[in-house]
């Protein structure tokens, strides 16, 4: 469809769109690449970020093949570091403690998990990508109203543009405007947990490996960089924070390395701590109409397990097959039906997971501790169910997915 015929109407600049992605994060980035590799023409309403995102995001094997079918993985390979093993450790002083849990990516037949990626270098390369595609209009003023109807959707921006579209992608996170507008309600709920974000230099090699502590306060999770370099996501009491940043760089240096348990030398963190609270939501729906909901701006949960920004690449991989299984953006009311069906199990079952694992970290009730221990134990003792654990981290419904290839093809 695109900008061939554009209309005006009173003072505003009315323009027709296949796809409207709402949202100018990672997620958002990747829709408007991924809807334009189909042909469709995009209206990408994608406001600048408040502020640089100095996290890093662990991609795992399948969202990697996702971004390398984009064309966009040999641009973030560079500043990415392979996860060969991930290995869980209990820094609690509990009653019951776990023993250490590895796993290994060879145990399934794979290189590596994934990659850690920073996330800013990621999207800079989605904004370049984004804005060389011939495919993708960006509109950089915030959408301020929406409507749909049986055959649009239609978005106001702050600046009188109006975008019509016949599908729209809500990526604008978890305050999503979009999301409201079309009337899709949220259950959220919010931990006494806020995370420190940094990076860190230190002497000993990582191995490719991700250790994550878990403590009393959460997870305290290191994961490679290239190099003798780690990203570090940390978990303390809100209370915390203030005292944290303040610590002279030495001994916050000192304060890593101990919590680390020297495992990886000394430590130099680099750089600014970026502090960000720890929240949940999940959507009652993942589409309504016209609209999907993709990346947080229908789920979101604490960093554990490497599964955020995964789920979200997943939203958009059956998004995208949703509508080209439909017959295309015009038929986008189908494809929406499609597209709760198939992300209900998925995004519920890990939500619930990732809460259950947090809340049991948090838990001083000694049954809870016993059963998050004995299910670690299990884990470590039992090599079948440690790897149908990876498997159906890496991809869910894999046995399902496998038994249908061709037997030649099956891993």
């Amino acid at each position: 469809m695109g900008k061939g015929g554009e209309l005006r109407k009173g003072e505003e600049l009315l323009e027709h769109y296949d796809i409207a992605v709402i949202g100018g994060g990672l997620a958002g980035s990747v829709a408007a690449l991924a809807a334009a590799a189909e042909g469709w023409r995009v209206a990408f309403i994608a406001p600048p970020p408040p502020r640089q995102d100095g996290r890093t995001t662990a991609l795992l094997s399948e969202s990697i093949d996702f971004l390398a079918r984009l064309g966009l993985w040999e641009d973030v390979r560079p500043v990415s570091a392979p996860l060969r093993t991930m290995r869980i450790l209990d820094g609690t002083k509990r009653l019951f403690r776990a023993p250490p849990v590895s796993f290994r990516s060879s145990e399934i037949d794979l290189d590596a998990f994934g990659y850690n990626i920073p996330n800013q270098p990621l999207f800079d390369v989605l904004q370049a990508a984004t804005r060389q595609s011939g495919q993708i209009d960006r509109f950089e003023s915030p959408m301020v109203e929406a409507d749909q109807s049986d055959e649009s959707v239609t978005l106001i921006l702050e600046d009188g543009t109006r975008v019509t579209a016949l599908t729209a992608l809500a990526a604008d996170g978890r305050g999503s405007k979009l999301r409201e507008a079309v009337g899709i309600k949220v259950k959220t709920w919010s931990y006494p947990q806020t995370a420190l974000v940094m990076n860190f230099s230190h002497r000993i090699g990582h191995a490719d490996t991700s250790t994550e502590f878990h403590t009393e306060r959460g997870p305290f999770t290191q994961v490679p960089l290239p190099g003798n370099r780690s990203s570090l996501v940390w978990a303390v009491k809100p209370g915390e924070v203030d005292a944290i940043l303040a610590l002279p760089r030495d001994a916050l240096n000192a304060e890593v390395e101990t919590r680390m348990r020297s495992i990886l030398g000394a430590v130099e963190v680099e750089g600014a701590v970026q502090a960000w609270p720890l929240s949940s939501l999940i959507a009652e729906s993942f589409g309504k109409g016209r609209t999907m909901l993709v990346g947080e701006t229908g789920h979101a949960f604490p960093p554990i397990g490497a599964q955020g920004l995964n789920l979200g690449l997943r939203d958009i991989m059956q998004a995208i097959q949703c509508i080209i299984d439909a017959g295309g953006p015009e038929n986008a009311p189908e494809a929406v039906t499609a597209f709760n069906r198939k992300r209900r199990t998925d995004v519920t079952s890990r939500t619930a997971g990732v809460d259950l694992l947090n809340r049991a970290l948090l838990s001083s009730f000694l049954p809870v501790q016993a059963l998050r221990a004995g299910g670690l134990a299990a884990l470590s003792a039992i090599p079948p169910l440690r790897l149908l654990a990876m498997r159906e981290g890496m991809t869910p419904g894999w046995r399902k997915n496998d038994a249908a290839k061709p037997a030649a093809t099956r891993v």
